[in-house]
C-alpha cells in the first residue's frame, strides 16, 4: 500500500505567518502578505505536483476565493495534480453540480475530487440564502448526493425529498472517471451521510486515540450499509532537519499571534455549531501553553484559525513516524498544509517523503525518485 498525500492551495492568502480565519471568522491581515493570485497558486500547485502530492485541497466560504473558478484556472498550469474542491451542496442544484463536475473532469483529464462541506455555521449559511439548521443541512446533503451519484451513473433521476426535488434529471455526458467524494463531520447525522454516500471520510488532526475512535465509528456505520470507506486526515506540518529547528519555527509562529486576534477568533469559533470545531477548540482551550497534545502534534494553529488547527512538528524522521502511527490506525490519505505553502511543500516533500519511500509506505505517483534533501527555494 502507498499512502496518498495532498497539499493545500491557500485561496485565502498566504504568509510567513499563520493566516487565520475560517468557520465564520474572517481571514486575518496576514492573508494579504501573498495574495492568492492564479500565478502564485499555480507556483504552489506545480511544486506540489513535482514533489509527489496527488492533489490539492481548496477551502470554501466567504473568507476565500471561490474554489471552482480558482481550480479551473490553476488546472491549466499543471499536468497531473488533482483538485480537491471544497463544495457546499446547498448552494446550487444537484443536477447543475453533477454537470459542473462532469465538465471539470473532461476539461482537466479527470483531475477533480469533491470535498462536500455541509456547513457548520448557520450565520454564514444565511449570508448565502440558506436558512436550514445544521441537522437539516446534513439531511439535504444526503439527498443531494443521492441525485448526483445517480446522474453520474447515467441514470434518469426523480426525487421528491424533504429538501430537494428533481424530475427527469439526466446528464448528456457522464464524468469519466466519476469524481471521488470526500466528506467530514462528527455529529450522528454526519456519520449516517458518510456511511451511505462518500468514498473518503476526513477527520481533522486529533490525537491518535480520538482518530481511532472516529474510524471505528464510521467503519461500523458503513458496514451496516454494506460499504467500505477509506480514511483521511487534515493536518498542518512544520518539519525541519532537526526537532529543535522545527519547534523554533512553531515558536516563531506562536510569537506572531496578536493577543487581540486570538481573543477575537476564539470568541467567534466558540459560537460554532460544528462538533468537529468544538473538538478542535477543546485541544488547546484557548491557552498558549501545553500545546503539544501528543508527541509532535501541536494545537497552536487553532488559536487563530478555524477548521484544521493542529500541526505535526518535528524533525523529518519524527514527522514520518507520526504519519506511520496514523497510517497504522487506518488513515490512507493525508491532506497537509504549512506556512508559507510554497516553502513548506518543499520542506515536507524533500524531507519526509524520501523517508516514507525508504520505508516502503509511499511512492511518487509519477514514478519519480523522491528528492534527496530539504533545500528550500524561496518565492520571488
Amino acid at each position: 500500500m502507498s499512502l496518498t498525500f495532498h497539499w493545500f492551495l491557500p485561496t485565502n492568502g498566504d504568509s510567513r505567518h499563520v493566516v487565520g480565519g475560517g468557520h465564520g471568522t474572517p481571514a486575518t491581515a496576514s492573508g494579504r502578505d501573498r495574495p492568492p493570485t492564479v500565478a502564485y497558486l499555480s507556483q504552489i500547485a506545480r511544486a506540489a505536483e513535482d514533489l509527489g502530492f496527488v492533489g490539492a485541497l481548496t477551502p470554501t466560504g466567504a473568507w476565500c476565493e471561490d474554489a471552482w473558478l480558482t481550480t479551473a484556472m490553476v488546472s491549466q498550469h499543471t499536468e497531473r495534480l488533482k483538485f480537491l474542491v471544497a463544495f457546499r451542496p446547498g448552494f446550487v442544484s444537484p443536477t447543475l453540480a453533477a454537470q459542473m463536475a462532469s465538465t471539470f473532469q473532461r476539461q482537466t483529464g479527470g483531475r477533480l475530487l469533491l470535498n462536500m462541506v455541509t456547513g457548520g455555521e448557520s450565520h454564514e449559511q444565511r449570508a448565502y440564502g440558506d436558512f436550514l439548521d445544521k441537522d437539516a443541512r446534513y439531511r439535504r446533503t444526503g439527498e443531494f448526493l443521492e441525485v448526483v451519484r445517480g446522474l453520474w451513473e447515467g441514470r434518469t433521476v426523480d426525487l421528491d425529498g424533504e429538501h430537494l426535488r428533481v424530475e427527469d434529471a439526466r446528464l448528456a455526458r457522464v464524468p469519466e472517471p466519476v469524481p471521488e467524494v470526500y466528506f467530514g463531520g462528527s455529529s450522528p447525522v454526519a456519520g449516517e451521510v458518510a456511511a451511505r454516500y462518500v468514498d473518503v471520510y476526513l477527520t481533522w488532526g486529533e490525537p491518535p486515540a480520538q482518530v481511532a475512535e472516529k474510524i471505528a465509528w464510521i467503519r461500523g456505520l458503513a458496514a451496516e450499509q454494506g460499504r467500505t470507506l477509506r480514511f483521511g486526515i487534515r493536518l498542518h506540518v512544520i518539519t525541519r532537519d532537526t526537532s529543535e529547528q522545527a519547534w523554533a519555527e512553531a515558536g516563531r509562529l506562536l510569537d506572531g499571534f496578536d493577543p487581540e486576534t486570538v481573543r477575537s477568533v476564539q470568541s467567534g469559533l466558540a459560537r460554532s455549531e460544528s462538533e468537529g470545531q468544538q473538538r478542535m477548540l477543546a485541544l488547546h482551550g484557548g491557552r498558549r501553553d501545553a500545546l503539544e497534545i501528543h508527541p509532535n502534534l501541536w494545537a497552536g494553529i487553532g488559536l487563530v484559525r478555524g477548521g484544521a488547527g493542529t500541526a505535526l512538528v518535528g524533525s523529518h524522521d519524527e514527522v514520518a513516524e507520526r504519519i506511520k502511527e496514523y497510517a497504522a490506525l487506518g488513515i490512507e490519505e493525508f491532506v497537509l498544509s504549512g506556512y508559507p505553502h510554497l516553502e513548506e511543500a518543499y520542506w515536507f516533500g524533500e524531507g519526509v517523503l524520501p523517508r516514507l519511500a525508504a520505508d516502503g509506505v509511499w511512492r511518487h505517483p509519477a514514478g519519480k525518485g523522491a528528492a534527496p534533501s530539504a533545500q528550500v527555494p524561496f518565492a520571488s
